[in-house]
């Protein structure tokens, strides 16, 4: 039996380790899962027609995105983050942070159920029932949230749910900081 072939399971499993290790210390220093780059900061939301969840026939396009810093969430009522998130948002919205629901890939009676039971943090809710507005932002998955300034640009992208330890630290300064931007 040729003695090089028994180092090649050990040296395979050493590069798998090395691999998790390298990812590992990524989300320790915040730039995993939660930290996923968007080719879309820096630039306007992408254009869109979405009809209005709770009033079919109502279309929004990319213009309520302008005149104010505000949030874009992505949210969904098959997805379990989203429901644990969603008290936090009442809270903020309750604060006067301006939210924008994206409903996505969902039916919409379960949403406005969702909405009516739970509460309702935003504005506006634009339905994406086949998912084709958060095809073009690059969503994964819900929830995500954009922060958008007051011209339509958006500045950063959070994948997963918006906490207090998050809003805190990462969102809530940036987002006083386009407020303050705007009132200059």
């Amino acid at each position: 039996m040729n003695r090089s072939f028994f180092y090649v399971p050990l040296i395979s499993f050493m590069v798998l380790v090395v691999i998790f290790l390298f990812e590992f210390d990524r989300i320790i220093d915040g730039e995993g899962p939660t930290k996923l780059e968007s080719v879309l900061v820096g630039q306007t939301v992408p254009e869109f027609r979405l009809e209005d969840l709770a009033e079919p026939g109502k279309l929004y396009d990319q213009s309520i995105f302008k005149g104010k810093p505000l949030l874009l969430n992505v949210w969904a009522t098959w997805c379990p983050t989203c429901y644990s998130e969603h008290t936090f948002l009442n809270t903020l919205a309750v604060d006067g942070v301006k939210i924008i629901g994206l409903n996505y890939k969902d039916e919409r009676l379960k949403a406005m159920n969702w909405l009516n039971s739970l509460g309702n943090p935003y504005l506006i809710t634009l339905f994406d029932g086949n998912g084709m507005l958060g095809l073009d932002l690059g969503v994964y998955g819900a929830p995500e949230t954009f922060m958008i300034d007051a011209n339509g640009i958006i500045r950063y992208r959070h994948v997963g749910d918006v906490n207090d330890q998050n809003w805190n630290s990462t969102l809530k300064p940036m987002y006083e900081k386009l407020l303050a931007e705007t009132a200059s």
